[in-house]
């Protein structure tokens, strides 16, 4: 025994051993890339000195070259500058191409090993190493110390397997933190190869890559997978954008983080098609707080805005949740008659003047209410938006007053008619009566006053004639009474400002740079003072579409807030990435034609994700068994690991918050991430009051926040009644049940009706 233990020990070391010699080998290389990164700070700081300095002859010529070199040198600088967490994560050996072509990366660009790469007795030389990491690094001679993750030579770091490993031998996740690398971990793509590496047999580290970024603790933000993408991932990552890519999966299986890594990866591949940016449609507030770090740790930021849908209307943020039944009104499509009706109806919300009275050529002309009304159903009979059919309405005025003056006939001669009915016209518009007539009468509209006007109930109720029933009248008018819009009003505002129009905004005028002052030139581009971060906020201020959508969550937006998202992608390509299983609206059909009609007639990609990296197999099956009431004949996505610990289930004893608390407070003693409380959506306030004093790492959230977000454990209160709290209740409940990447309890009460293990009767067999 005490032998076979000493050759245990001995095979330990010498793991040991070539683990750290390792180590030391990628800490060699990832110290020589900072240098060389040093040296590339160096040079832009040069650059952005040198660019000053060019600003001082004055010309007009010098300030644009001026202005375009610091812009240039300012966004390199700022890339260099980012303090990555694992700037370099990745490293491929790779065998003899069949051809000896480069790419402009500096690496070879043929897929497939030559003729003769594998010798007949198995063994072959590696004939060229490439590290992957978040930016390219080239060094002096202009070869690659590191390969950009988006470049076409590291799509083998992330589509390679044994089943097809093209030129890949090895590949390596490296694990490092700041500048000091932490471990490795190895999987082989050619297991049955002898490979040699500068005439040493190539050694294999660790038990896959893959499960290690797996088991990591979770923290209150998302991290990026670029260290773990698998090929399925990769593949949509890295689609052509043209027209539309439609991504379906799973709960676990990466679509957030597909489509983050699929924006970075855009802006890389075009920069300049992108420059018109890129629009990210969040579901929650919590879910776009949770990924907004991703895209400046995979080396971009500035081209991307991440929005949750209730802050696409600029200047209004939802605060709000509606009720199930108010929710399904408001999303619906048939609120687009509402509004319709609302806008025309808001002209008369103030008592508008009932009589014109005005003097023209001498004479007092008048129309009365029944003639105003037929000017104002000529007016509205046109399709312009409200407030751009104000000129139309003041041009029928002035024909019923010509008209009625008899000044029509006056004069045979056109010429001359003309001329007196400019004059006529010129003499009326100038007056203040008719001045404050047409303002009173045609008022400029607000979407948000309009919204106001619909929460009075009476009102709603003729606008919604045979649109919505009077329960949806009367629960619609009294949620707009409170304080604060809900999501759904968002899509409401959004819409109501296409219906009415507005004038265009005045432009603000940039700052003046202290040069300017000095030569009298205003320049053309950003000034030296504003950083990307800041352009980068006033360009998303700015802009209204964008060159390319992506819709995360996509099963979940209304058709209302289809409309939304569609006027800000008229011309743009769009990647939509959802789940029918996970959807918490009620009509998905309503919903897929108000999508279908934001998208148009663009040709579809469809991908299916199908592998669940979130969940151990214990909670996917547990989850499954509601997929299975909720949409039968679904497939859940196939986890790809197991840890042996098997949702906990517990009954409410004394009562539901001391329940609730007692449970966290043991997950985080298991756990070194994340706790998330699930509840439902009218319990989120006393369900945070329930985790007081819990510290940070515990959070309680409603069903319907849950959306996108993971943590390492999860307690789900009461499955009867998040699933009996909307028709899409279940579908809801199974979004719940699959947060938890360690480990889930199931708290039941009363209304779940428990068994004798405490498991919910919509849980069991």
């Amino acid at each position: 025994m005490a032998a076979q233990a000493h050759r245990q020990d001995a095979v330990g070391s010498v793991h040991d051993s070539v683990r750290d010699r390792e180590i030391h080998v990628e800490q060699e290389h990832l110290d020589r890339v900072y240098r060389r990164l040093e040296e590339k700070i160096h040079e832009a700081e040069f650059l952005m000195q040198d660019a000053a300095r060019r600003g001082q002859v004055g010309t007009p010529g010098a300030l644009a070259e001026r202005d375009a070199q610091v812009f240039r040198a300012g966004i390199h600088l700022s890339r260099l500058n980012n303090e990555f967490e694992d700037f370099l994560f990745g490293r491929i050996d790779l065998l003899t191409g069949k051809d000896g072509k480069k790419g402009p990366d500096g690496a070879y660009t043929a897929v497939e090993p030559a003729e003769g790469a594998v010798r007949p007795d198995n063994t072959a030389d590696i004939a060229e190493t490439l590290h992957i990491g978040r930016i390219g690094v080239l060094d002096q001679d202009y070869a690659p110390l590191v390969i950009d993750w988006r470049a076409p030579a590291a799509a083998p770091f992330y589509r390679s397997t044994p089943v097809d490993p093209g030129r890949v031998v090895r590949r390596r996740v490296i694990r490092s933190k700041g500048r000091r690398v932490l471990g490795v971990e190895d999987d082989l793509m050619r297991p049955e190869l002898t490979a040699y590496l500068d005439g040493d047999e190539l050694p294999v580290i660790g038990d896959g890559a893959l499960m290690a970024a797996l088991g990591q603790a979770r923290s209150h933000t998302m991290r990026d997978i670029v260290a773990s993408i698998q090929a399925e991932q990769d593949l949509v990552i890295r689609a052509p954008a043209a027209s539309v890519t439609y991504v379906e999966g799973g709960p676990g299986t990466g679509k957030t983080a597909v489509a983050l890594h699929r924006a970075a990866y855009l802006l890389y591949q075009d920069r300049r098609r992108y420059a018109g940016g890129i629009l990210i449609v969040s579901p929650t507030p919590l879910l776009v707080a949770y990924t907004e770090g991703v895209l400046p740790s995979l080396g971009e930021e500035g081209q991307v805005a991440i929005r949750a849908i209730g802050s696409l209307v600029e200047g209004t943020e939802a605060t709000l949740y509606d009720s199930p039944s108010v929710a399904r009104a408001k999303g619906s499509s048939r609120m687009l008659k509402v509004l319709r009706k609302a806008a025309r109806g808001a002209l008369e919300l103030n008592d508008p003047p009932a009589r014109l009275r005005v003097v023209a050529f001498g004479r007092r002309l008048e129309l009365e209410a029944a003639q105003l009304d037929g000017v104002r159903r000529a007016a509205l009979g046109g399709t312009a938006p409200v407030n751009l059919l104000r000129p139309r309405a003041r041009k029928l005025l002035l024909d019923a007053l010509w008209e009625r003056s008899g000044a029509a006939g006056r004069h045979s001669d056109p010429e001359l008619a003309a001329e007196l009915r400019s004059s006529f016209d010129e003499d009326i518009t100038s007056e203040d009566d008719f001045i404050a007539f047409l303002d009173a009468w045609w008022p400029e509209l607000t979407p948000a006053a309009v919204l106001d006007a619909m929460a009075d109930e009476r009102r709603l109720g003729r606008w919604a004639r045979r649109i919505l029933n009077p329960g949806e009248v009367r629960k619609v008018a009294r949620s707009l009474r409170r304080e604060g819009r809900s999501v759904h009003d968002i899509a409401l505002l959004d819409e109501l400002q296409a219906v009415l129009g507005a004038p265009a905004r005045p432009r603000r005028k940039r700052e003046l740079d202290p040069l300017d002052q000095l030569t009298g030139l205003e320049e053309l581009m950003p000034v030296r003072e504003e950083s990307q971060r800041e352009r980068a906020e006033r360009l998303a201020q700015e802009r209204v579409e964008y060159a390319h959508v992506i819709v995360d969550e996509a099963q979940d937006l209304t058709p209302m807030q289809w409309r939304m998202v569609g006027r800000r992608g008229r011309h743009a390509t769009w990647t939509v990435v959802g789940d029918p299983a996970q959807s918490s609206w009620s009509d998905p059909d309503e919903a897929a034609e108000a999508r279908d009609e934001a998208l148009g007639t663009r040709p579809r990609r469809r991908f299916e994700l199908t592998v669940n990296y979130r969940n151990p197999a214990e909670i996917a099956e547990l989850a499954s068994k509601v997929l299975a009431l909720a949409m039968p004949g679904s497939v859940s996505p196939k986890a790809v690991r197991s840890t042996g610990v098997e949702p906990r289930f517990t009954v409410v004893e004394e009562t539901l918050a001391a329940t609730v608390r007692d449970e966290a407070a043991r997950l985080l003693e298991r756990v070194d991430g994340t706790v998330g409380v699930v509840v439902a959506m009218q319990r989120r306030e006393e369900a945070r009051r329930w985790l007081a004093g819990l510290g940070d790492r515990v959070v309680a959230l409603g069903s319907l926040e849950a959306k996108g977000l993971e943590y390492d454990a999860t307690v789900v209160v009461s499955p009867a009644e998040i699933a009996d709290e909307s028709p899409a209740g279940l579908r809801v409940l199974y979004v719940a049940l699959t947060r938890a990447t360690q480990q889930l309890t199931v708290v039941s009460a009363d209304r779940d009706e428990p068994d004798a293990a405490g498991v919910p009767d919509l849980l069991r067999e």
